[in-house]
C-alpha cells in the first residue's frame, strides 16, 4: 500500500518534461498539464506511465446548455448573486473563437508527431488520441495527448481554475474533440481526500492496483475505476484503521457493489461525470475476480491473527 520512491516518480515527471522541452521548441500558444495516477501518486511500479496533456489556449469551450439552464430558470438563478450571474451570462455574451477550432488542434498533433518521432527511437503515433513515447534512458513511458479547455457552469464560477475546468481529448482519426473530462478536479479530490484521511485513501487505491497487477485472473478495472470504488467509501469507515485493517474495509466495499445493483448502478466517476459499473457486467465480473484474490489476502492475515 506505500507509495514507490520519489526517485522512482521523479524519473516519470523528468521523463514528462523531456517531451515538454522538445515541443516548446516547435508549440506555441499551448498550457502544458499533467494528468494521472503519478500526480496523485496512487501509481505502482511497473504499470504506471505518465500522461502529458497539451492544450490549446488559443480557445476553449464552454457547456452553453447548463449555463443558458441556470440563467433562465428562476429557482436556479435565485441562488447566484450578482456577481456570479454577470460571470455566466458573459459566457454567452462572448462572441467566440474567429478561427478554426479543430484546425488549431489537428494542428498541435502534427506538429508533435513531427517534433518527436525524431527525438525518439520508440514513438508510436497510431493511436488517435494519444502520441506513447518511451525514454530508453529514464526507462519511462510518457503519452501525449492534444486537448482543449471546457469550462461548465462551476469552472466559470470558479474564475477557471484549472482545477475545475474540463478539457477535450482531440481525436485524429475523427478529426473531432471529445466529450468533456474532469481529470484535474479528480487529481484535486483524491489529494484532498486523502490528506483527510492520512493518506489511507490512496494506500487502498493502490493496493487494489498492486493486486490486480500481480492477479492471474481477467481483472478489466483501471485506474480510473479503483479511483471511483475508493473514494467512494464513507471515511468514517477507514480514517482511524491500520494498514492491516483496511483490507476487509475494501473487501467490504467490492462485496456490496458486486451483490448489491442498486450500489454499482450509482456508483460515479471521482468527478461526478461518468457511471462505472452501469450496464457493464464485464465490469462486475472483475470486480469479483478482484474479491476472490482479496478473499485468499484476508485469510491469510486472519491466520496470523492481525485482523
Amino acid at each position: 500500500m506505500k507509495g514507490v520512491e520519489p526517485e522512482y516518480t521523479q524519473k516519470s515527471k523528468l521523463a514528462g518534461e523531456r517531451v515538454q522541452n522538445h515541443l516548446k521548441e516547435n508549440l506555441t500558444e499551448v498550457v502544458y498539464k499533467y494528468q494521472g495516477s503519478v500526480m496523485t501518486n496512487t501509481h505502482i511500479k511497473g504499470t504506471s506511465d505518465i500522461d502529458l496533456l497539451v492544450i490549446c489556449d488559443k480557445f476553449y469551450t464552454f457547456d452553453r446548455k447548463s449555463i443558458t439552464t441556470v440563467l433562465t430558470t428562476e429557482s436556479l438563478k435565485n441562488q447566484l448573486n450578482n456577481t456570479q450571474i454577470h460571470k455566466l451570462q458573459g459566457e454567452i455574451d462572448n462572441a467566440g473563437y474567429s478561427g478554426s477550432a479543430i484546425n488549431d488542434l489537428k494542428k498541435n498533433r502534427i506538429d508533435s508527431e513531427s517534433t518527436l518521432v525524431p527525438v525518439y527511437d520508440i514513438c508510436d503515433i497510431s493511436h488517435s488520441k494519444a502520441i506513447k513515447i518511451t525514454n530508453k534512458s529514464l526507462n519511462r513511458d510518457v503519452d501525449i495527448v492534444i486537448a482543449n479547455w471546457y469550462d461548465n457552469v462551476t469552472a466559470v464560477l470558479r474564475d477557471k481554475d484549472s482545477d475545475f475546468r474540463g478539457i477535450q481529448v482531440y481525436n485524429k482519426e475523427l478529426n473531432s474533440k471529445g466529450d468533456p473530462d474532469y481529470p484535474f478536479l479528480s487529481i484535486k479530490r483524491i489529494n484532498d481526500r486523502s490528506s483527510e484521511t492520512n493518506g489511507r485513501l490512496k494506500k487502498m487505491i493502490r493496493f487494489l492496483k498492486n493486486i490486480k497487477a500481480d492477479s492471474d485472473q481477467e481483472i478489466k478495472l483501471t485506474s480510473f475505476d479503483f479511483n471511483a470504488i475508493c473514494y467512494d467509501i464513507e471515511t468514517y469507515k477507514y480514517s482511524s484503521k491500520n494498514f492491516y485493517e483496511l483490507v476487509p474495509i475494501i473487501y467490504l466495499q467490492l462485496k456490496s457493489l458486486s451483490e448489491n445493483v442498486e450500489h454499482s448502478n450509482k456508483l460515479k466517476s471521482v468527478d461526478d461525470n461518468e457511471y462505472i459499473f452501469r450496464n457493464d457486467s464485464s465490469k462486475l465480473n472483475s470486480l469479483r475476480n478482484l474479491m476472490s484474490e482479496i478473499d485468499s489476502i484476508l485469510l491469510d492475515l486472519k491466520k496470523a491473527v492481525v485482523i
